[in-house]
């Protein structure tokens, strides 16, 4: 299943795409996708729901982050070795970990507003993880059996906020609307293998990120498991794993990002965003 969320910010209801790829409103039934409806029982549920007989959303509407109530949103560093070595860091040995503040999440194709004086605004594309059970101490054997699905996700960075501002990465990660996600969650049934995807991001039409999830230093199973040993992983949490190489940091001289700038990500499956730089 693909399931998304719809309308103004806020005031979001739930949604599925059908078989033919049109956007259904599921609101008749459901209030709003929350992390207890991500639960595999309900998730069954969902899918005995006749998608043909929902109302169809309106071409254009706005969609919001594909599940609501999220209570933890968070990011792996450096976990593609070629975009590690861009950045001029180590390879790590265990993964790099921060949080993004829960205010910075955003709807797929919001526009996203660089803050005043931002002068190192920068794109990371990647794979989002989305939690469907309560995840404490679990081995990577077992760690996928606790996910719920997988999203498109950019990791949007300010670069001087994250790395000359003395302290941790969640300064360079966190303003508002820097973390797009969506346009659906993808249930697991639909992807067997979240190391089999494809991630691509271009700006103003020039592609500068091309790589697959099969590239990832840790993987997605090793990622939830890891995590687990230390926190305590909910559903509806957000776990985004990383971009390939190609950010803007990378490049000579560094690219950053400015006013007017179109942002565009696919990811197979997963769908596609588009933000406009503000």
């Amino acid at each position: 299943m693909k399931l998304f969320r719809f309308g103004a910010p806020g005031a979001e209801k739930p949604g599925a795409v059908d078989a033919r790829g049109q956007l259904r409103d599921l609101s008749l039934l459901i209030t709003d996708f929350t992390p207890d409806w991500l639960a595999p029982e309900k998730l069954a549920a969902l899918t005995a729901i006749d998608l043909e007989k929902m109302p169809l959303v309106s071409e254009g509407t706005r969609l919001g982050t594909p599940i609501g109530g999220i209570r933890q949103f968070i990011a792996i560093g450096l976990n593609y070795r070629k975009h590690a070595e861009e950045s001029g860091m180590e390879i790590p040995k265990e993964p790099v970990v921060f949080n993004k503040a829960l205010t910075s999440l955003a709807g797929p194709n919001d526009d996203v507003t660089l803050p005043a004086g931002s002068v190192a605004g920068d794109w990371e594309v990647e794979l989002g993880v989305i939690m469907g059970r309560t995840a404490r101490r679990v081995s990577v054997d077992e760690a996928l059996s606790f996910v719920a699905g997988y999203c498109l996700a950019d990791d949007v960075s300010e670069r001087d906020w994250q790395a000359k501002r003395n302290g941790q990465w969640v300064k360079g990660k966190s303003f508002d609307g820097f973390g797009p996600i969506g346009p659906w969650l993808v249930t697991t049934d639909e992807i067997q293998d979240p190391q089999t995807i494809p991630l691509e991001l271009s700006v103003n039409g020039t592609v500068m990120q091309k790589s697959s999830t099969a590239d990832m230093i840790f993987p997605v199973a090793y990622i939830v498991a890891y995590l687990s040993q230390f926190m305590t992983l909910l559903p509806g949490d957000v776990i985004i794993t990383g971009t390939p190489e190609g950010v803007g940091l990378g490049m000579k001289p560094p690219r950053h990002l400015k006013h007017g700038d179109v942002i565009t990500l696919s990811g197979g499956i997963l769908g596609t965003q588009q933000q406009r730089i503000l």
